[in-house]
């Protein structure tokens, strides 16, 4: 999944980055209220953690104009205040759940696992093309039913080929999509995540090339035999 951190304290939003990373999910980090509802308006995301006390804009308004927008992102707040008021004005704003800090990783992993399966009508659906298949509520990547064991960045990257099968990106059009990389990635890092994808497809299911060279232009998602 693409998830968007909106939290002002670094040690919070590092450590649950790193470790939503670990569980291969693409994430977007954003310290600031308008900075977080600039990414949610112009990336696509499946979950929005997004604090309360924010600086620019507080959580609750960010939230307010987000679902006032029609996002159908799941939002799971995550603050330090702890009053039944506070947890109800946050749901009555459109949020889908709230959690108090200081609170588990893993009881966040499971927060995101449970709002994802009862907003399930809110789930990107599964992307085809031939034998390939992305499953963006799962984060699963398969090849003729056999997962293809891709990294966070990897998978990005081939979900944005997938989500546009016809059109041909650049390695700096491919820079900007990404949100792993910041303004000082080098073009060759996207070239050594190309190559890595089609090693590893190769491996699974004897694709030699599932993104194809476009001299002169770029990359686009290659012809898949169905």
């Amino acid at each position: 999944m693409r998830i968007l951190i909106v939290e002002d304290d670094p040690r919070i939003h590092q450590s649950l980055a790193d470790d939503l990373r670990r569980q291969h999910h693409v994430v977007d980090v954003a310290e600031d209220g308008l900075i977080g509802l600039d990414f949610a308006r112009t990336k696509m995301h499946d979950v929005i953690l997004l604090d309360i006390l924010l600086p620019g804009l507080g959580g609750l308004e960010v939230c307010r104009r987000l679902r006032a927008e029609h996002s159908q992102a799941l939002i799971l707040m995550i603050t330090a205040l702890d009053d039944v008021g506070d947890k109800v004005g946050a749901l009555d704003t459109g949020a889908d759940d709230y959690l108090v800090k200081p609170f588990d990783l893993a009881e966040l992993s499971a927060r995101i696992r449970a709002i994802s399966r009862r907003q399930g009508e809110r789930r990107l659906p599964v992307l085809e093309h031939g034998k390939l298949r992305l499953d963006p509520s799962r984060g699963l990547v398969t090849y003729n039913d056999i997962p293809v064991p891709l990294t966070g960045t990897e998978y990005a990257i081939l979900e944005i080929f997938m989500r546009s099968p016809r059109q041909i990106f650049s390695r700096g059009m491919l820079r900007e999509k990404l949100a792993t990389f910041n303004e000082n990635s080098e073009h060759d890092a996207i070239k050594t995540h190309l190559t890595n994808i089609r090693r590893k497809f190769h491996v699974v299911g004897g694709i030699k090339d599932p993104i194809e060279n476009v001299y002169g232009m770029g990359y686009r998602l290659a012809d898949i035999d169905s």
